[in-house]
């Protein structure tokens, strides 16, 4: 482990300072956040609710997996019933079935006075978190994710919850466009070649080849057992065409705001990414396809501390300040793991170290890390990645629909 002097670690935490409050106008907050825990609102009437003739699953312990078995063993009534009485837990319960988190989370944003209601409409949306404390947490499916081949989750950085979540929906609504191709609403199939002008197969000169890579195949180095459907494209999904693909909106951690202290350590990284890899893990055990993880800015810090738990295919990391590893195999990720980053994205400003908690260590992009590289010369800034048109959002379409390797 290299050694360095107090002098040399306050010059580093000072830089990294320095660039932050440059890099971004000045604009910068020190304002400490702290992550809401605990499990959802409504959990102490489910627990002492004993009317299917047994216990229900605590929400503070069962796994994903025993949430999904007790779910199977009900009869459709009473799982209704549940739902009904119990919105807000049943629509964060992770392993519930999906059509019964869409019912609930629409039943808990029924209510008048439920601060942060994402806009209107909410009836025909498919809210698959719904979490009003705090600054409030929320996730929205956009395809029929039960039948998808494959299944994408956008995971986002600063100053996202309730109020902001357009921002993030906007951004999923991109790339489950560019994915799928015009037409193609409800999930269908992809048009292969339509996301921007062309299919990208995730060669050229814009992709890292020095250092170490990700493993291909999607094995998992942890031991742990895959879950979901098969990252080469074997999974059991009836008739349905291969590049079928649904994508998520997941703004279910606490994020930072603004770019200051919070943002500059791993503290709502942690809680983030524990939340992460149970979430995941929720979807899988209702028996959806794996996902990828597209992870911007501070959500490429919660993707690097949750890629060994989350069962991920791919993990894309875009605008990027460090995953809080030095190399693709620190992460101990099967998944295969891209990185991209803008020429005009100010977080090159950003020194890559960690030191004393503070910083998030290397960039993705650089070739010592060893991920894929994304093409991203003609993204804008740190925020046009997802961009229609953008050979960025050509090649997530790419990795979305299981074709770049």
């Amino acid at each position: 482990m290299r050694r360095f002097s107090r002098a040399a670690v306050t010059a580093a935490v000072a830089a990294v300072a320095a660039a932050v409050v440059n890099g971004t106008a000045g604009w910068a907050s020190d304002t400490a956040r702290r992550p809401v825990t605990g499990p959802p609102p409504g959990t102490q009437e489910w627990r002492s609710d004993r009317s299917p003739g047994r216990a229900l699953p605590d929400p503070g312990s069962a796994s994903p997996t025993e949430v999904a078995a007790f779910f199977a063993d009900l009869t459709e009534t009473q799982r209704q019933r549940l739902t009904a009485r119990h919105p807000s837990v049943v629509g964060n319960l992770d392993g519930a079935p999906v059509a019964l988190r869409y019912r609930a989370n629409a039943l808990a944003l029924g209510v008048p006075g439920v601060p942060g209601v994402p806009g209107s409409g909410t009836e025909s949306r498919q809210i698959l978190v719904y979490d009003p404390r705090g600054r409030g947490r929320i996730a929205e499916v956009f395809g029929d994710l039960a039948r998808a081949r494959r299944v994408a989750v956008v995971v986002p950085g600063s100053d996202i919850d309730a109020g902001t979540f357009d921002r993030t929906r906007e951004t999923a609504r991109s790339l489950y466009e560019a994915a799928n191709g015009p037409g193609d609403g409800d999930g269908g199939a992809a048009r292969r070649g339509r996301a921007g002008g062309g299919a990208w197969s995730g060669t050229g000169d814009d992709r890292a080849e020095d250092g170490p890579r990700s493993d291909p195949t999607g094995s998992d180095p942890a031991g742990n057992e895959p879950t979901g459907n098969d990252p080469a494209g074997n999974d059991p999904a009836g008739d349905e065409p291969a590049g079928t693909v649904a994508v998520i909106a997941w703004a279910g951690y606490t994020t930072p705001v603004g770019v200051g202290l919070d943002a500059a350590t791993g503290d709502l990284a942690e809680d983030g990414a524990e939340r992460l890899a149970r979430f995941t893990r929720g979807v899988a055990a209702t028996g959806a396809a794996r996902p990828a993880l597209f992870c911007h800015s501070y959500g490429s810090v919660v993707c690097g501390l949750a890629a060994e738990r989350a069962g991920a295919t791919d993990i894309v990391a875009l605008g990027s300040p460090g995953m809080r590893a030095d190399t693709v195999a620190d992460l101990r990720t099967g998944a295969r793991v891209w990185a991209a980053k803008a020429p005009s994205d100010w977080i090159s400003r950003v020194p890559n170290v960690e030191f004393a908690g503070l910083g998030h260590g290397t960039d993705p992009t650089a070739p010592e890390f060893g991920a894929r590289r994304v093409p991203a010369g003609d993204t804008a800034g740190h925020d046009g990645y997802f961009a229609p048109g953008t050979s960025s959002l050509r090649a997530f379409a790419s990795i979305a629909r299981g074709e770049a390797r």
